[in-house]
């Protein structure tokens, strides 16, 4: 604990404050956003997890807050978008009532999806469940090649998400216009000091598509580049190889000012398992809640309570935000510029 405190020291002392290189605080635009991580419960272990999830995790969603979210949900018909997210979000409690409930409502549905929980017992039903909800799917492949994505998510996964890939492309997925595939790249974890930004989306994304259809006649809609920010399991190996304050400060050496009006922080809520309050996914696994305007630490049943999703005028940022703001820049939706 002690050494971790140094290193944090260490950090504040190299590494410019984010307010400070924008000049002004980060402020809210109107939330249009809902993202949900509905628990920690997985059946994979990804050396690069943020949300540090795995088989062994138990947190989930509760009753309670799934009611709750149900709710907000229903309440306010500003939300545009319910990005359902974990962990693998399929596997933990409230999947299917919070999908329901956003799409009676007409709002689109993101399932942030590993694939390979497909062949998992008691889950065989979900490509269909998702083509029968229209919902969209965005899904992990760090790469078109089986040996790194292998060496990242475990072995045999990437067999599996082809198969699982394949199976949404049988059903329409990445075909049909009202079927949307999307997937992720995310780099591998830096071994040395010699770090780059993530590879221009675009070209990546015609890469895999010619890759895919050659070899698996496989078809989806667009790639997203994400940079793999320091938080979670990325922050823990970038410690263990002494390579978290070269890594930070690179980021902040590729800060781009352009990216900031895009960041998804500036539009969305992200909401714990507990029903607690964040400006992102990134703050809710280091624990930084977000503020009212009067300083409150806000729930969803304080924003049900208020009648109002914009209570948040500025938003809590830290050095892993120069991730999403390097380069290109990276979101949910990968790139930003």
């Amino acid at each position: 604990m002690i050494q971790q405190h140094v290193k944090e020291a260490i950090v504040d002392i190299n590494i410019t404050p984010f307010t400070q290189k924008l000049n002004t605080p980060l402020t809210k635009n109107k939330i249009t956003v809902l993202q949900i991580n509905l628990g920690k419960r997985c059946n994979l272990v990804c050396n690069h997890c943020h949300v540090e999830a795995s088989p062994k995790r138990t947190e989930e969603l509760t009753p309670e807050v799934c009611n709750q979210l149900i709710e907000l949900i229903y309440q306010f018909p500003e939300i545009k978008i319910v990005d359902l997210t974990g962990g693998a979000p399929e596997m933990n409690y409230g999947f299917k009532p919070l999908v329901e409930a956003a799409r009676k409502t007409g709002k689109e549905v993101i399932v942030r999806s590993n694939l390979t929980i497909y062949f998992e017992q008691g889950f065989e039903d979900l490509p269909e469940y998702f083509a029968k909800n229209k919902l969209k799917v965005v899904a992990s492949l760090p790469c078109y090649l089986e040996d790194n994505v292998d060496k990242m998510r475990g072995k045999g996964v990437y067999n599996g998400s082809i198969r699982a890939i394949q199976w949404l492309n049988q059903l329409g997925y990445g075909r049909n216009s009202n079927l949307i595939l999307d997937l992720v790249y995310n780099p591998p974890l830096p071994q040395t000091d010699k770090f780059s930004l993530t590879p221009d989306q675009y070209k990546l994304e015609r890469d895999y598509k010619v890759f895919l259809k050659d070899h698996f006649d496989i078809d989806f809609n667009q790639l997203f580049t994400i940079t793999n920010l320091p938080v979670g399991r990325s922050k823990f190996h970038l410690q263990r190889t002494n390579l978290y304050i070269p890594y930070v400060k690179f980021l902040e050496n590729n800060f781009n000012g352009d990216t900031v009006e895009y960041l998804m922080c500036r539009n969305e809520l992200s909401i714990d398992y507990l029903g607690n309050v964040y400006d992102c996914d990134f703050n809710q696994m280091e624990n930084k809640p977000a503020k009212s305007r009067m300083g409150e630490t806000l729930t969803v049943s304080k924003l049900l309570e208020a009648r109002t999703l914009d209570v948040i005028d500025e938003i809590r940022t830290a050095s892993y935000c120069y991730g999403c703001t390097a380069g290109c820049g990276s979101s949910c939706g990968g790139a930003l510029i």
